[in-house]
């Protein structure tokens, strides 16, 4: 696929690896579709950067577990944008509880916006990527979802229900429509980090360094213009998977 001239909606990217990725496909002439739920400003300023790289950008807003608020977005967007032929499903939430402080709450909060809305998203978006002949949906994963932080848990289960979601995708959505999963390592770490869990982070990857959004977002280019790859989740974590 080129990218150029092609409509993508980048959920998440107020900030971060979603900013970065929604920068960059309007850099290659993308028109890019910026998802915020709460960072009015900062989707903001990824559409003036979006629009400075050289792509057209539209703003959108919605809580994405809230159904009504999705299916809003789409007919915005389709009223805006024209179309759609690329998604990335980026947005996620990230708690920490071991298993004795892992609420019902908890629990539900993770598995609603790490795994069941990027399911419904995926849904909704299925029709428009067909309409256009073709389409591509990348879905963020987590190396968690594979190995499970005890930290973590009910994050982590929520990734691994993401990763069996973008295998049942990428069946159910072909051939016209390829799905695949990018797991990101220690590449921008949460705010709330100390200096010992960012070390331990990056002592626990086979390149014992930290990787960069660039290295995500080469990732998710790749995928896009790749038109032989569906079903897989490819590790951009340093080696984590294999520690």
């Amino acid at each position: 696929m080129d990218i150029s001239g092609k409509v993508a909606l980048i959920t998440g990217s107020s900030k971060r690896i979603g900013r970065e990725t929604a920068v960059e496909l309007a850099r290659r002439g993308a028109n890019v579709a910026i998802h915020y739920r709460s960072d009015e400003a900062g989707a903001r300023e990824t559409q003036r950067l979006a629009i400075e790289a050289g792509g057209k950008a539209e703003v959108f807003h919605a809580e994405l577990t809230n159904a009504s608020d999705v299916e809003a977005m789409f007919v915005d967007l389709e009223k805006k944008l024209g179309g759609l032929d690329i998604l990335v499903n980026n947005a996620s939430v990230f708690d920490q509880a071991v298993l004795e402080e892992s609420t019902p709450e908890l629990w539900d909060a993770q598995m609603n916006s790490n795994a069941r809305a990027p399911f419904f998203i995926a849904q909704r978006a299925a029709p428009l990527l067909n309409r256009r002949g073709h389409g591509k949906i990348v879905n963020l994963v987590d190396v968690a979802g594979e190995i499970v932080w005890p930290g973590y848990f009910a994050y982590s289960v929520s990734k691994a229900a993401l990763i069996a979601i973008n295998r049942g995708l990428a069946k159910a959505l072909a051939p016209t429509i390829q799905v695949n999963g990018i797991a990101p390592g220690p590449v921008l770490f949460p705010e709330y980090y100390s200096a010992d869990q960012k070390h331990l982070a990056v002592e626990r990857t086979l390149l014992k360094r930290a990787g960069s959004a660039r290295d995500i977002v080469n990732a998710v280019v790749f995928l896009i213009e790749n038109d032989y790859i569906t079903g897989e989740v490819i590790h951009v974590d340093g080696g984590r998977h294999l520690m």
